[in-house]
């Protein structure tokens, strides 16, 4: 999910800007330019640091900026598929809860949520379990795993992330650990 590595690219410094300490110039586009932006691998750069110039600036013609290649570490963020995930959920709708993991929201289709029926309570913004009775509501934390991401490049915070709860391990960390109590009192074979 999460990776440290090191990138180099290329800025562009307006001429009115090289008259400035340029290491700062050149760390502030740097920041602007990719910080919150997908890289060409596809993963989400989250924060940037250690930037340094390497080698001379370009000058194109006509253009009178400077193009300066940059070299810096980065954060980044790439969910992939089948991986698992905690987060928050911070929205509930008619068809679904938003889930935030990372600087990402999945949604958690409300077939996805757990192996029971699923009635929606508007007025209480919850997900409810018509057989089990338990809830999903705004502020539960739950482990899921994404099975589709489709990446905005234009618009990473509107990227499309699919998730679900239905299998075993997965679901909002209370139920989980009801679940855990729940087998750990029950009798295991050969006990009387």
């Amino acid at each position: 999910m999460y990776v440290l590595t090191e990138a180099e690219r290329v800025v562009r410094i307006p001429p009115a800007k090289l008259d400035e300490d340029i290491g700062k110039v050149v760390d502030a586009l740097t920041w602007d330019s990719f910080e919150g932006r997908l890289g060409e691998d596809k993963a989400l750069t989250v924060l940037i640091r250690n930037v340094r110039a390497v080698g001379p600036g370009r000058i194109v013609h006509g253009d009178g900026a400077v193009y300066q290649a940059v070299r810096y570490e980065q954060i980044s963020f790439k969910p992939r598929d089948n991986e698992i995930i905690e987060g928050e959920v911070v929205e509930i709708l008619k068809f679904g809860a938003f889930v935030r993991f990372g600087p990402l929201d999945g949604l958690l289709h409300i077939s996805q949520v757990m192996d029971d029926r699923v009635d929606i309570d508007e007025a209480n913004q919850r997900l409810v379990g018509k057989d089990t009775n338990r809830a999903l509501a705004v502020g539960d934390v739950v482990r899921a795993r994404i099975v589709s991401v489709d990446l905005n490049e234009k618009n990473p915070q509107d990227s499309k992330i699919g998730l679900t709860m239905r299998q075993p391990g997965l679901g909002k960390l209370q139920w989980l650990e009801e679940d855990r109590k729940n087998r750990q009192q029950q009798p295991q074979k050969g006990e009387a």
